[in-house]
């Protein structure tokens, strides 16, 4: 098992995994997130409980784009002029004018401030270790191995 000495594969994954709960459910992206080295959770407004192999898919869709080798970068942009269909839900107004965007290649762009690896290559593989569903939340406990 590969040991990390930093957040910051864990929290690119994390990128990964929301833009592929947006495209597969169109539930938003995490509104809550716990990203540790050992393992991580997100937690997704849900409508119903997914099946296990939705939650597999989910995993396999996850790698599929790490395994693509995207490079990450980070660019400047004013409030104003973000791409179209950028979220701002969870960005509070404190946050500025001048937001930093995170890309993964052309799979994810969010606004961040943390750090994250160079390239998905960097990541690693994703399991999702478990995930549960209670009054119209998924929580998502993964891993990197």
């Amino acid at each position: 098992m590969k040991e990390y000495t930093n957040k910051e594969p864990m929290h690119t994954a994390e990128h990964i995994l929301n833009q592929t709960m947006v495209q597969t459910f169109g539930c938003g992206r995490a509104y809550s997130s716990h990203i540790e080295r050992k393992k991580s959770k997100c937690d997704y407004k849900f409508s119903e409980q997914p099946s296990d192999e939705q939650m597999q898919a989910v995993e396999n869709k996850v790698n599929e784009t790490i395994q693509q080798n995207l490079p990450i970068s980070a660019e400047f942009a004013e409030r104003d002029n973000l791409p179209e269909g950028f979220d701002l839900e969870r960005l509070p107004e404190e946050a500025g004018d001048k937001l930093r965007l995170v890309r993964v290649g052309d799979y994810d762009i969010c606004a961040c401030i943390g750090e994250h690896v160079e390239n998905t290559s960097e990541i690693g593989e994703f399991r999702i270790i478990s995930h549960d569903y209670a009054d119209g939340v998924l929580r998502i406990r993964y891993k990197l191995v």
